[in-house]
């Protein structure tokens, strides 16, 4: 009674702070805030109620998923108080110069110990094992669990999804018979979208147990044995004597972690043939010098939900692309479409909580809550910038050293795949496609 009494008065002023109305009831069913709220905390255990005070938003993720804390009240309505919740910027580092050098030791004695082959093997199957029917449930139909592209702004996330996976294939330039990498290759879709659309041979990895038995069912189901393959294997055992043509990277850095980076891209160096391109695409930290969001949000999102993720600036992963002896040729950033998805996902997932309960059965309110909280956060963060989302196309230089035959044009192995403009990513006016066909193509740039 005594701490109800301390925080009572910290309480009133939080909620009369927010965006909404908004109310607080107490264990003893006392109520704080407004009488007729969109939003109201059911506070279960007082500590709840100190880290709603002290706007520990990751903390107040914790209590809710634990059951400390009820939240009565739509996703939309609690993402939009949330911000005001905190008191500062969640991309800078609140504590002072001691504490924030304490924080990087720690995150470094983290990162080494965060990345053998046993514990990404264990912590991907912890994330994508929980079960293949509860992602269907809120996933497109091609179960794509990345950034959509909404190359319309009327488009549902099924179209946007297909229209995101044709999108990395013409940035790839794929043409038929070349073979294709998907590193982290998820569901499949883009296994599927490459083989099908582009007739290249395409060759995916996971350490999904989950998903590897799904997409080797799919590839039995389309009668694609030959010609798309998935392997239960870690990219660091990939065999780098037949190179691959193109790689995709698709929501892969973000468990590899920021130390190896610059390995992780010399391996995809290595795997790609010279003149070949790499499509990367993943979440990267909204601020270069913090790369977990404060306020407990990356802690609680490394507890339940991505164990082991990390998130890198652009600027960082643009250095351990050239550290790993690969070209960027281009940078799209994708932000706002990553929170356009992340709210179909959110909604859809509201749509079938019951489906939900029966599907994931004895630890289902703990998993859902986390979900919930996770989507609708996320999407949340990516519209305020917090996180961002690039699309960085890296090619592998070709040998341009003069050791070649004189009679090849100065820059004819570059011109067999160098992006030299754009024109070839976005043709969707008539003028473009008519372009696009007449492009020789043996050389796909405009140069004549």
């Amino acid at each position: 009674m005594m701490l109800s009494s301390l925080l009572r008065q910290p309480a009133e002023q939080q909620i009369a702070s927010l965006p909404l109305p908004c109310s607080v009831c107490l264990p003893d069913g006392e109520r704080i805030g407004a009488a007729q709220p969109r939003l109201s905390f059911v506070i279960r255990d007082m500590r709840a109620l100190r880290h709603l005070t002290q706007g520990a938003i990751g903390r107040l993720a914790e209590d809710y998923v634990e059951g400390r804390l009820e939240i009565e009240g739509d996703m939309h309505d609690l993402m939009a108080t949330a911000p005001a919740l905190l008191r500062h910027d969640p991309t800078e580092e609140a504590h002072g110069w001691l504490q924030s050098r304490v924080n990087r030791a720690r995150r470094a004695i983290w990162e080494r110990t965060h990345h053998s082959r046993a514990t990404d093997a264990a912590q991907i199957q912890r994330h994508y094992d929980v079960s293949d029917d509860f992602y269907a449930l809120w996933l497109d139909p091609l179960r794509v669990y990345s950034c959509a592209y909404f190359s319309s702004t009327d488009m549902s996330l099924a179209e946007a999804q297909r229209a995101k996976l044709d999108h990395i294939c013409r940035k790839l330039m794929l043409r038929p018979g070349e073979r294709f990498l998907d590193v982290g290759a998820g569901w499949g879709a883009l296994l599927f979208w490459a083989a099908e659309h582009y007739d290249v041979t395409a060759t995916g990895i996971t350490l999904s147990k989950n998903q590897h038995a799904y997409v080797n069912r799919l590839i039995d189901q389309k009668g694609l044995q030959g010609r798309v393959r998935m392997l239960l294997q870690d990219y660091r055992d990939l065999d780098e004597s037949r190179p691959f043509d193109k790689i995709a990277s698709v929501g892969m850095c973000e468990h590899v972690g920021r130390p190896n980076l610059p390995p992780y891209f010399a391996k995809m160096r290595r795997l790609l043939r010279p003149g070949g391109l790499m499509m990367n695409h993943s979440i990267t930290a909204g601020r270069a010098d913090n790369p977990q969001r404060d306020g407990g949000m990356g802690d609680f999102i490394d507890r339940y939900i991505f164990p082991g993720g990390q998130l890198v600036h652009v600027s960082v992963m643009m250095a351990a692309m050239t550290r790993g002896n690969l070209e960027p040729v281009d940078a799209e950033c994708l932000r706002p479409h990553y929170a356009r998805t992340l709210w179909h996902w959110a909604d859809a997932l509201e749509a079938r909580l019951d489906e939900a309960r029966r599907i994931l059965g004895s630890d289902a309110e703990r998993i859902i809550r986390a979900y919930r909280l996770y989507l609708a956060g996320s999407a949340m963060g990516f519209e305020r910038g917090w996180t961002s989302l690039f699309q960085i196309l890296v090619s592998r230089p070709a040998d341009m050293t003069g050791r070649r035959d004189h009679s090849t044009r100065r820059l004819g192995v570059e011109r067999r795949g160098y992006p030299f403009n754009r024109a070839y990513m976005y043709a969707t006016s008539p003028d473009a496609e008519a372009t696009d066909k007449e492009r020789d193509p043996a050389c796909t740039d405009t140069w004549r």
